[in-house]
């Protein structure tokens, strides 16, 4: 459902978490690799961030806390799935890092790291990324503006060029990427994509588009399934209700039981934050960054992903403040919150390890698709859906270069069409995969082209 067909077969997704997975997929074979390794490096520029903001063991202590986050860290779906959001949180964590290191000390360094962290949420969450972006821009550029600012020069040199190198040879490479997928370096097969098939829009501010007229039902019913969601948050209650779910969701995940220390500190941490108007513009940039997701017809948790190092900032602080404050307490703190998030973690796999899952119909479908890979001949599988089939369960996913692959998918479709389909892979095997019947096994068996050479004849 994301992939255009025209003009190229491509993921409608900025290319960024393709690229870690193909890494992975080039240096050992499969591409959770390349998610394990964007999630290390998640927690790196997280510690590298709050470097900038606190003494060297408290940023140690908050990548530890990035690993052992009960709902988003090593065993979350950010670090076990093909969903992203660890690769964008990194980027967001060496934007907000080098800002804040180039309003300590501004050094070329800095500004070529903050650019890069620009290039990695231009590329893997564009509209999120700009909303922080923007925010760490204001920041940045009030700090230049101000008396403490340095020298126009200073941040000619130092701050402005160095972003300046890294986001144009970027902004060249997109340019180049969107042109050899759409033809044009400024469309992006996001927009190709939503012109192509979508219904709702994207924000909640612009009008339904006119229904396409879709080859597939299935198709149609996915799409179909966002409008209901877009006509409600048309009204206030609407809104309201799924952007509270929303808020709860990510408190839930982005802080669960680091938001001990939250309330333990609430009172001292209010007047820090009061006295600090660094740190009130951060909070300001944190709300805004959250309004403006609000505004997205549909959202998700990775959605926020690019502001995950400001959280672990703030749960360090409250830890400091109330160590500060009560000695023994704090130091207690220290070790009970990491150890009850270690234990959830713990739980959590050993339920996940545990859970009688066999039947899921994704494993289902690897254990089809391993069985086939084996065989010496290739395949062609018709999948035709049931009535009880859910459309986000989707059977029918291919490869980059379809005609080369072991196995192909297909959806079924009438069967002047289904004739066509077999023709062109006349050298396959073809078989008919039935799901959604009811049956809790999938129903594999030889496609019959007797039509099809009865329409022949």
């Amino acid at each position: 459902f994301h992939i255009i067909h025209q003009p190229t077969y491509m993921s409608k997704y900025p290319p960024a978490q393709g690229l870690a997975l193909a890494i992975g997929q080039i240096l050992a074979g499969h591409p959770i690799v390349g998610v394990w390794m964007s999630f290390g490096l998640m927690c790196a520029a997280i510690g590298w961030m709050l470097y900038a903001w606190m003494p060297p063991r408290w940023a140690l202590f908050g990548g530890v806390l990035a690993i052992i986050n009960p709902m988003l860290g090593i065993t979350s779906y950010w670090a076990q799935s093909y969903w992203g959001g660890a690769i964008a949180a990194g980027g967001g964590a060496l934007v907000l890092g080098g800002v804040h290191r180039l309003m300590r000390r501004s050094r070329m360094s800095e500004g070529l790291l903050t650019g890069a962290g620009l290039v990695v949420l231009a590329n893997s969450r564009p509209y999120e990324g700009l909303l922080l972006s923007l925010a760490a821009g204001a920041v940045l550029l009030a700090w230049m503006l101000s008396a403490r600012g340095p020298s126009l020069a200073v941040s000619l040199r130092r701050i402005v060029m160095p972003m300046c190198i890294v986001l144009i040879l970027a902004g060249t490479a997109m340019g180049l990427y969107n042109f050899g997928v759409t033809g044009d370096p400024f469309r992006l097969p996001y927009q190709v994509h939503e012109e192509t098939y979508a219904v709702a829009p994207i924000f909640i501010w612009q009008d339904l588009r006119p229904e396409p007229v879709y080859r597939h039902q299935r198709v149609r019913d996915f799409h179909a399934d966002y409008v209901p969601l877009y006509v409600a948050q048309r009204s206030l209650s609407g809104f309201m209700e799924k952007n509270i779910g929303f808020i709860w969701n990510w408190v839930k995940f982005a802080f669960n039981v680091f938001a001990i220390p939250f309330v333990a500190a609430f009172y001292p941490l209010t007047r820090w934050a009061s006295r600090s108007c660094w740190v009130r513009w951060w909070l300001v940039a944190y709300v805004v960054f959250l309004f403006g997701l609000m505004l997205s017809v549909v959202t998700a948790v990775h959605y926020a992903a690019p502001i995950t190092g400001l959280n672990y900032f703030f749960v360090l602080t409250a830890m400091r403040l109330w160590r500060r404050r009560h000695k023994r307490a704090g130091r207690c703190m220290l070790w009970v919150v990491p150890c009850l998030a270690l234990a959830v973690l713990v739980l959590e796999a050993v339920s996940g390890m545990t859970k009688d899952n066999l039947s899921a119909w994704y494993l289902q479908r690897a254990r089809l698709l391993a069985q086939l890979s084996r065989d010496e001949s290739r395949h062609l599988i018709i999948v035709k859906y049931g009535p009880h089939h859910s459309v986000n369960d989707e059977w029918v996913y291919n490869g980059a270069e379809i005609d080369r692959a072991k196995v192909v998918w297909a959806r079924g479709m009438d069967p002047a069409q289904n004739c066509k389909l077999t023709a062109y892979f006349n050298d396959r095997r073809i078989w008919l995969l039935e799901v959604g019947t009811g049956e809790p096994s999938p129903k594999l068996e030889p496609y019959s082209t007797d039509v099809c050479r009865r329409q022949s004849a």
